[in-house]
C-alpha cells in the first residue's frame, strides 16, 4: 500500500480522498524531526506546509518518495532541485488561496488609505476625530503590481473594480494585458505608480527585491503591499523610505523576520529597524494570514488532491 505521510495539519478532505483512492495516510503532526525521518524511510507521499525544512538531507532518508505535497503556494522549504534530479513530484496549490491574498490585499490597502483601524481604536478610547481620520481614495490612482501569478492576477481581478490604473510587471510572463490590467516594465511601474504590491516567491533573484535602490527609482512617493515572502522587502529600506518620505505608508502580512516556519513570533530583543515599524502609524500589519480563510483552509487541500489523482490515479 502507498504511505503518505502528513507531516502538518491540513483539512481533513486531502486524506479522505486520498484513503479513497487507496492510500494508507499517517499522521506525524506531533513527531519530531528525527522520528518523522524513521517513518519516511519508505513513504510514497509527503504532506507538508512549513514545519521541516525538506533538504537533501531530509529527501534522501526517503527511498520510495514519489510526491510532495505543499498545502499553499511558496516552495522555498523544499529542494526542487533534488527532487527533479531524482523523479519526485512536487505540488503546491497557490489556486486554492489566491482569492484569499487577493481579498486580503484589498482590504489592507483600504483599511490603511481610510485609516480604519486607527480610527476604530479612538472612537474605542472616546475620541471623535474627524479631521485626523480623513482618508485618501483608491480611485484614479496608478497601482504596480509585481509578479502576476495566481495571487497578484487575482488581486488585479479586485482592483477592476475601482477606477484605478494596473501596471503589472512578471519577469516570465508575456502578452496578458487585458482592459485595466496593463503589462508593464518595472521602469514603467517606477515612474508612475502610486502604490507597489509584491506577489512574487521568495528565491535567490527576489531576496531583498525592494531595497534601497528600488525606493531610489520610484519617481512618486509610493505605498507598498507585501503578502508575499517577508524576506521581499528589506526592512531597513522600508525604515529608510518612510523617514525621507518615499514610501507614504506600507500593507506587510509578512516579514523579514519571521521564523521559517512562519509559525513563531519575532526573538527578543526585536531588532531596531522592527521596533520603529512597530511605533510608526503608517503601517498596517497581519500576522502572515493573507491566505488563511475557513474557504481556502479547503480549497488549498482539494487542490492538491485533484493534482495528486490526475498524476497517480487516472488510468491513461
Amino acid at each position: 500500500m502507498r504511505k503518505v505521510v502528513f507531516l502538518d495539519s491540513v483539512h481533513e478532505i486531502l486524506w479522505e480522498r486520498l484513503e479513497k483512492k487507496g492510500f494508507q495516510c499517517l499522521r506525524a503532526i506531533d513527531l519530531d524531526e528525527q522520528s518523522v525521518k524513521e517513518l519516511i524511510k519508505d513513504a510514497f507521499g509527503i504532506v507538508i506546509r512549513s514545519r521541516f525544512q525538506l533538504n537533501e538531507d531530509f529527501l534522501k532518508k526517503c527511498n520510495q518518495l514519489q510526491f510532495i505535497a505543499r498545502s499553499g503556494s511558496g516552495l522555498e522549504n523544499i529542494d526542487s532541485n533534488y527532487c527533479d534530479r531524482n523523479g519526485i513530484a512536487v505540488f503546491n496549490s497557490p489556486e486554492g488561496n489566491r482569492n484569499a491574498v487577493a481579498e486580503h490585499a484589498l482590504g489592507m490597502l483600504l483599511s490603511l488609505f481610510n485609516k480604519i483601524n486607527k480610527a476604530d481604536c479612538e472612537v474605542r478610547q472616546g475620541i471623535w476625530d474627524r479631521e485626523g481620520n480623513r482618508g485618501i481614495e483608491l480611485d484614479g490612482k496608478t497601482v504596480g503590481i509585481i509578479g502576476f501569478g495566481n495571487n497578484g492576477s487575482s488581486f488585479a481581478k479586485k482592483l477592476v473594480g475601482f477606477d484605478c490604473k494596473i501596471l503589472v510587471y512578471d519577469k516570465y510572463k508575456s502578452g496578458f494585458s487585458q482592459g485595466r490590467v496593463v503589462e508593464s516594465t518595472l521602469e514603467e511601474i517606477f515612474g508612475q505608480a502610486d502604490v507597489v504590491s509584491f506577489h512574487i516567491p521568495q528565491n535567490h533573484e527576489t531576496v531583498y527585491f525592494m531595497n534601497d535602490f528600488f525606493i531610489s527609482q520610484m519617481k512618486k512617493p509610493f505605498y507598498l503591499l507585501n503578502l508575499s515572502r517577508g524576506k521581499i522587502v528589506k526592512t531597513s529600506s522600508l525604515v529608510n523610505g518612510l523617514k525621507s518620505g518615499k514610501v507614504l505608508g506600507a500593507c506587510l502580512d509578512v516579514l523579514e523576520y519571521e521564523s521559517s516556519s512562519f509559525s513563531t513570533s519575532f526573538k527578543d530583543p526585536l531588532p531596531e529597524d522592527l521596533q520603529y515599524l512597530f511605533q510608526s502609524d503608517k503601517l498596517l500589519f497581519s500576522p502572515h494570514v493573507a491566505g488563511w480563510t475557513d474557504e481556502s483552509y479547503y480549497k488549498l487541500s482539494s487542490v492538491l488532491a485533484n493534482k495528486i489523482e490526475e498524476k497517480f490515479c487516472n488510468e491513461n
